[in-house]
């Protein structure tokens, strides 16, 4: 096969849709078979060389390219890749309309979209919905967000929209372990951005007195960072908890698999999760997770992998977390969940959905 991925990013940022399209050119490059060949092209990366492009590919991939923010160079190089391709992959469906012009050109070109949550849990433009209606497939990351895509565009095709569920990086989930901190350590990965407020980093600071009340011992640590920062921080004070919360800001990969190793709970109370790779990459070392009972996160923390609450509810946030700490899940049970999202897992998936 001959296949144009399109992304938002891949390499000028961290966030979770970046990560997830990376493991996307990966997979991509796997499946096209001998012959076959791939395109990368992102909106928002710059057009120059980028750093460990090489551990997201191989020989089979022709090129990635940036257009550096621009949006009419972005359409232009989409369209003249496609000419002679047979899919094109979409990263967000704001890109659709690209492939959807590209067909133009090119006929028998099919192209699929990636829909990874609350950009499509919403109306949509009769734009987007023209273009959702020529998609071929509808990559959904978990059974949630193919149902609020039914929803809010009730002309599709439900045959085409298929669950392709979020995968863990292989190099990430190399070299393993699990330490047990003589500390009790809660953990929370994430952007601390006003836009996302809705990831419950507040009210994980909230819970943190009533938690300290029955395991004074107990820190949170905060990896990421944002412009909600100096609100959550200012929270911490107003609680009297400051010297409980550290705030890490960004970490390369090792130092975050370092956190992930080291912590005694993984908790992202979110609810508008469309999957949560965040708890895959805690339980692949054995750490239960706390959740919100929303979006697609119920698809991924199970009962023996972790606890589900109401978003918003610190006293049950703050009971959750100490009913981990007291008795952890077991960490086995919890690995070979995570397992079961493994990149070969998510290769197979969607070379399936590619090919039918």
């Amino acid at each position: 096969m001959k296949i144009v991925l399109l992304s938002p990013e891949l390499f000028r940022a961290e966030g979770g849709i970046a990560r997830i399209m990376r493991l996307y050119l990966k997979a991509l490059c796997e499946l096209c078979g001998p012959g076959g060949r791939v395109n990368s092209l992102a909106l928002n990366d710059r057009d120059e060389p980028p750093t460990g492009l090489s551990r997201y590919s191989n020989g089979r991939l022709v090129a990635h390219r940036g257009a550096d923010r621009r949006k009419s160079r972005f359409v232009w190089h989409a369209i003249r890749l496609a000419r002679d391709a047979d899919w094109v992959v979409c990263g967000h469906i704001g890109q659709l309309v690209a492939a959807k012009l590209a067909r133009i050109g090119n006929p028998s070109l099919r192209y699929a979209l990636v829909a990874h949550g609350i950009e499509v849990w919403r109306p949509f433009t009769g734009l987007e919905r023209w273009s959702l209606r020529g998609a071929e497939r509808i990559l959904c990351i978990s059974e949630y967000t193919r149902r609020q895509l039914l929803r809010f565009c009730p002309g599709l095709d439900p045959a085409r929209l298929v669950v392709v569920p979020n995968t863990l990086d292989p190099q990430l989930a190399q070299n393993l372990r699990a330490s047990s901190a003589a500390t009790p350590i809660i953990l929370s990965v994430g952007r601390l951005v006003r836009a996302d407020a809705y990831k419950g980093f507040d009210t994980l600071i909230e819970a943190m007195p009533a938690v300290t009340r029955n395991a004074p011992a107990v820190q949170l640590r905060i990896v990421g960072t944002g412009d909600d920062l100096p609100r959550l921080q200012a929270l911490a004070r107003q609680l009297g908890v400051e010297n409980k919360v550290t705030f890490l800001g960004a970490l390369p990969d090792e130092q975050l698999a370092e956190e992930y190793a080291g912590c005694s709970v993984f908790a992202l109370p979110s609810r508008r999760e469309g999957f949560g790779l965040v708890y895959l990459e805690a339980m692949i070392r054995g750490k239960a997770c706390i959740g919100a009972r929303a979006g697609g996160t119920p698809e991924v923390i199970t009962g023996q992998t972790g606890i589900l609450v109401e978003y918003g509810n610190v006293p049950e946030l703050a009971a959750a977390v100490t009913d981990l700490l007291r008795q952890p899940n077991d960490s086995e049970i919890v690995r070979r969940h995570a397992e079961t999202f493994a990149f070969p897992h998510f290769v197979n998936r969607l070379a399936q959905a590619l090919r039918n």
